[in-house]
């Protein structure tokens, strides 16, 4: 057998028996998302940047061009895209070697392109999220003392500026005030608070605005027909408001929708996509709350749950609708807004006639606490149901001024300060106050005296000074409040329904409430207590204690009382009665020995001593 293996005729080989040669398949090519397809290449694509489009075009005009420009906003509305058309502006020449800085940028010049593309050798784009430190701005020190090599200026975009450290931003600071004549910088940061005053102070500074609403509905609108996609408007208005007001999120939204969708997009696929809630539902969820009907309430909840909606964007959309229910009280001409639906414009104008701003108030702040609540909980559905219990509950409470005036008046708090009898019917499915109940009420924020005051409930208990608290407390045989109030009240104000003291040194911080809840349960009444600060009158003890001093004071100038401490040399005195109260209370007392020593002195003595009653030996 011969060791020699003949050699394959290549595949490839015309002649080669069974087989012909196979074209390559030609290169697809890649897919560019829509953020980065229609991403602006001159002033004029801008969208929602009139204000610094039109000084950039005037300084341009003027030959006013700062040597830095600061560019600051929220992301996604264009801070990196306007930097490059800045550096295209910059650099801007035809084709024969002519053209000045401009921002007529509608043709493309000879720069343009890989500006645009971000690829120019003299465009210069650095993250400065990785590239923070003094050694990195010592080399655009080192670099930027030498000229372009082929376009006008050298130009230094540096993105999130604000990542850079201290110690680089000091390093930065000699140049950017006084860079060589070729050479422009241009920060773009989300964080203007984290930028040192130092370099703002070198730059121009531009915030780049959100994009509203109405502005992105029709820019979505013009892509899609571009793209060939039909989208439903309330589709392209839900993709508005969840991109809040950024351009690059929400063409990346509506990427996402085309292919969700693979076919004309409807509110529905947006919804399904993002988890949406229903506009007309939030609606339907907004006022079954406002009514205080809350096994209604929860099973919306729970139904827009089921169907895909996550409780945390529920409650944002609840959010959203009371701001837009309270800027339509306030400002009515914002009915007029475009990118409102119909249901908005018509119900949201309903409830803002019926609400009051102090209910809208409450519900707002209630629903911002609910939802750092539930994006922290386990369970978000369980958080976000709890939340609708309090926001039927507390959604037509009085605040606090009304609540103080209301226990001024007598009127009590009975009816929620909702102004309505407390006899007034609730509804059936129970649970809440009914901020919705009826339009006079809802457009009152002073509540009405209650038709029945609770104090017809039980007799009036007369409390006017302290001394009648610490009686009502010796009554009730409250011995530690009453030696509390005796010993740790400073007191600074004192009128019915209404206690301001100061605490003494070591008293319990909770005796103002446990002094409120006493006095309600006592009188009937609702009392404000309070501690304040500063220094308050002498205690109970503390005056008892000086009317003591200033008897015994007098009694041992009596001279009775003197020829006693005379003939008994060591003795004091104990106690000083007076003899009329002592005489009503009592018999008098007798001295313990001889009857006839001092008969006109008796009553001014102690009995609690067995050898000598009022002299302590």
């Amino acid at each position: 057998m011969s060791d020699e293996i003949p050699d394959a005729a290549p595949v490839d080989e015309p002649g080669f028996a069974g087989f012909d040669p196979v074209p390559a398949p030609a290169a697809a090519s890649p897919y560019r998302v829509l953020a980065r397809k229609y991403r602006p290449a001159h002033f004029g694509d801008l969208i929602g940047q009139d204000a610094m489009v039109r000084t950039l075009t005037n300084a341009f005009a003027a030959g006013r061009i700062p040597q830095a420009w600061m560019l600051t906003g929220v992301r996604g509305v264009g801070k990196t895209t306007t930097a490059r058309i800045l550096a295209r502006a910059l650099n801007f020449q035809t084709e024969d070697g002519g053209g000045a800085p401009t921002t007529d940028l509608v043709k493309f010049g000879i720069h343009c392109k890989d500006i645009i593309e971000g690829r120019h050798i003299d465009v210069m784009e650095i993250d400065a999220a990785s590239n923070n430190g003094v050694d990195n701005v010592r080399q655009i020190n080192d670099a930027v003392r030498y000229a372009p090599v082929s376009a006008r200026y050298k130009v230094y975009i540096i993105d999130e500026v604000h990542m850079m450290s201290t110690a680089a931003f000091n390093a930065l600071l000699k140049t950017l005030e006084e860079p060589p004549p070729h050479a422009k910088f241009i920060f773009a940061t989300t964080e203007i608070g984290k930028v040192p005053i130092t370099v703002l102070s070198r730059c121009q500074r531009f915030d780049l605005r959100r994009i509203e609403s109405g502005t992105l509905v029709s820019y979505l609108a013009n892509i899609g027909r571009q793209e060939g996609i039909e989208a439903e408007d309330e589709a392209l208005a839900a993709i508005a408001r969840a991109a809040e007001g950024s351009a690059r999120d929400s063409l990346s939204i509506l990427d996402q929708a085309i292919a969700h969708a693979a076919g004309t997009i409807t509110l529905e696929d947006v919804r399904s996509m993002l988890g949406l809630a229903d506009r007309a539902r939030i609606i339907d969820l907004f006022e079954q709350v406002m009514k205080g009907d809350i096994a209604a309430a929860l099973g919306e909840l729970r139904a827009q749950y089921d169907a895909g909606a996550d409780p945390a964007v529920v409650l944002g959309d609840l959010a959203e609708f009371t701001h837009l229910v309270t800027r339509l009280k306030l400002v009515p001409e914002a009915l007029k807004d475009n990118s409102l639906n119909q249901a908005e414009r018509v119900r949201g104008g309903d409830f803002a006639e019926r609400l009051s701003i102090r209910v809208l108030a409450r519900t707002w702040q209630l629903l911002l606490k609910g939802l750092t609540e539930v994006r922290q909980a386990d369970r978000p559905i369980m958080a976000a149901e709890m939340v609708l219990v309090r926001l039927a509950h507390a959604a037509d409470l009085p605040t606090p001024d009304e609540a103080l005036k209301a226990l001024r008046d007598g009127s009590g708090m009975g009816n929620g300060g909702n102004g309505a009898p407390s006899s007034a019917p609730r509804p059936p499915s129970g649970g809440g106050n009914t901020a919705l109940a009826a339009r006079p009420v809802l457009a009152s924020a002073n509540p009405m005296p209650s038709a029945a005051p609770r104090a017809m409930a039980q007799p009036q208990v007369l409390v006017a000074s302290l001394e009648d608290v610490v009686a009502l407390a010796s009554q009730h045989r409250d011995i530690t409040l009453k030696l509390a109030l005796e010993r740790d009240v400073r007191p600074v104000r004192f009128e019915p329904g209404r206690i301001e003291f100061s605490l003494a040194s070591g008293a319990s911080r909770t005796l103002a409430t446990d002094l409120s809840r006493k006095l309600k349960e006592w009188t009937g009444q609702t009392w404000m207590v309070a501690v304040v600060n500063g220094e308050g009158g002498a205690t109970l003890r503390e005056q008892a204690e000086a009317v003591k001093g200033r008897r015994e004071s007098d009694a041992a100038s009596h001279p009775a009382v003197k020829a006693v401490l005379e003939r008994f040399p060591g003795a004091r005195i104990v106690d000083v009665r007076d003899p009329r109260a002592a005489a009503a209370a009592e018999p008098p007392p007798t001295l313990a020995g001889d009857d006839d020593d001092l008969p006109e002195a008796e009553p001014l003595f102690d009995d609690s001593e067995p050898d000598f009653d009022g002299i302590d030996f």
